[in-house]
């Protein structure tokens, strides 16, 4: 069985955020920082390189007090640009990637989401045209572009079908940002089949399920 998608990732990461910092801004809508510090008191600062306003975010987030964020508490805690909730499966796949010890993510690593996130944002916002709060096939074209991928408007066409919960022929961010990391995950997975890396190799039926069954984002 031979394989291609038309061109890999670029330089940036294979579909990652392009630049780190890209796009920071204020916080995202949805979060509801109290007014105190670390801890709930006033001034106290923050672990060290960790932003006193993600402490705080930290802690509106962190509903149980538990200091540890689950995928329940995120989503909660996230909306998109239209004010809706983000999907459970896009809360999950991030927490997922920076809960090291598979017991929540603690402050650390609620701050390396954070930006991780804010980078998503920026690139959302700047392929969102018309700052509408949502991406059409078109815009995710030039998105998969930019972020290095060499692939067909048909694709993205399939893309935001798969994606698309409310069947309105476009995605919001959270939605967006499921997709990007998924296409990223599967051509990982991809490549390391691909040491040539003439995007096409040859691949039996078995070997290709289980790469898919094995692959996580």
């Amino acid at each position: 069985m031979q394989g291609s998608y038309g061109g890999y990732g670029g330089q940036q990461g294979y579909g990652g955020p392009p630049q780190p910092g890209y796009g920071q801004q204020p916080p995202p809508a949805g979060y509801n920082a109290p007014a105190g510090g670390y801890g709930g008191t006033p001034g106290m600062a923050g672990p060290p390189g960790v932003d006193p306003q993600v402490v705080q975010w930290f802690q509106a987030v962190d509903m149980d007090r538990s200091g540890r964020i689950t995928a329940l508490e995120l989503q909660q805690a996230l909306t998109n640009t239209n004010w809706t909730h983000f999907n459970a499966d896009t809360c999950t796949l991030m927490i997922g990637m920076f809960d090291r010890d598979y017991n929540g993510i603690d402050l650390n690593e609620f701050h390396s989401l954070w930006n991780y996130l804010q980078q998503w944002r920026g690139i959302f916002a700047q392929f969102d045209r018309d700052s509408s709060g949502f991406i059409d096939a078109n815009e995710l074209h030039n998105a998969f572009n930019t972020l290095g991928y060499r692939l067909s408007p048909q694709f993205s066409q399939l893309i935001v079908r798969r994606y698309d919960l409310n069947t309105r022929s476009r995605l919001s961010l959270d939605n967006f940002i499921q997709s990007c990391v998924l296409l990223k995950s599967l051509t990982d997975v991809f490549r390391q089949k691909d040491v040539q890396m003439t995007g096409q190799v040859q691949i039996g039926y078995e070997e290709l399920l289980t790469m898919c069954m094995l692959h996580k984002p």
